[in-house]
């Protein structure tokens, strides 16, 4: 018979001395933190406290945010330790952990958990910009072949008699109406605050992007094929096809494009990376 795993998580016994102020703010005695880490004597931990009041005024917080005294600190120059105390902070305790003798095991342990936590966090963060760099390689690769697939439509429709550039801006309309439930180039603009002279692909995410690349993709393979050499029945083939990818988002669950987020237009996007790679190729 097997027995349930208890749903409880483990709390480390850093945690244990965890208390909380009346405003509900979570502190560590000094006294109770001193023993967790093997000090016998109170009057040999106080040297500790203050390089790791130090180091705390170093890096440019404020150590009395993180260091609260009970009594008075000039107690610690008259060696009236008796009832001496210290509120800490969690970033107070790292400090004193960090600064305190590693002879004693308790702190050898804490030291090598900070270490491990200390790597944990920079790989975390590193993963993360990795991720971010792969989302905006992604947005920049989907942008520049919706840009060539545009190249496409634009001929295709060519052939089926769409030449003046009003009535090339009336297909596309036929084919954002389609996708965007009703909505046109203006009305998208509209709803997304852009200025006039903004073109909205500039400002999609990667799936919307993904999203009119399907449609520019296939009008135009739908307009070769079918050799269509009529402009009112290229822009229904173009809202047919917009029509058709929305309700494949809909049975789908996907959020529709009209509800997508407005991002940060992908030139500034591009500018801003190769600032970077620029800085970092001169250090």
């Amino acid at each position: 018979m097997k027995t349930k795993k208890s749903s409880k998580r483990s709390v480390s016994v850093f945690d244990k001395i965890r208390r909380y102020d009346k405003t509900g703010n979570e502190y560590w005695s000094s006294r109770e933190l001193s023993g967790l880490l093997g000090y016998t004597d109170f009057k040999l931990f106080l040297p500790v406290i203050e390089k790791a009041e130090t180091a705390c005024r170093n890096a440019g917080q404020k150590q009395e945010m993180h260091f609260k005294e009970i009594t008075d600190p000039k107690k610690r120059k008259a060696a009236a330790f008796e009832n001496e105390d210290i509120n800490l902070s969690r970033y107070a305790c790292y400090l004193i952990i960090q600064n305190a003798d590693p002879a004693l095991k308790p702190v050898a342990v804490g030291q090598a958990y900070l270490a491990t936590q200390t790597r944990y966090a920079e790989l975390s963060a590193i993963q993360k910009q990795n991720n971010l760099k792969m989302v905006k390689q992604r947005r920049i690769f989907l942008r520049n072949e919706l840009a060539k697939r545009n190249l496409q439509l634009a001929g295709a429709a060519r052939k089926a008699g769409i030449i003046k550039p009003k009535d090339y801006a009336l297909f596309q309309n036929h084919g954002y109406m389609g996708l965007y439930g009703g909505l046109d180039v203006k009305a998208i603009r509209k709803i997304r605050n852009l200025d006039a002279d903004e073109n909205i692909l500039d400002h999609m995410d990667s799936i919307e992007l993904a999203m009119n690349l399907s449609r520019v993709k296939q009008t135009a393979e739908l307009l070769s094929d079918e050799e269509t050499n009529d402009a009112a029945d290229a822009n229904s083939v173009h809202f047919a096809v917009g029509v058709k990818l929305r309700k494949a988002i809909e049975e789908t669950g996907g959020t529709l494009p009209e509800n997508l987020p407005v991002v940060e237009n992908i030139a500034l996007t591009k500018h801003n990376d190769n600032k970077l790679a620029s800085r970092k190729g001169s250090h």
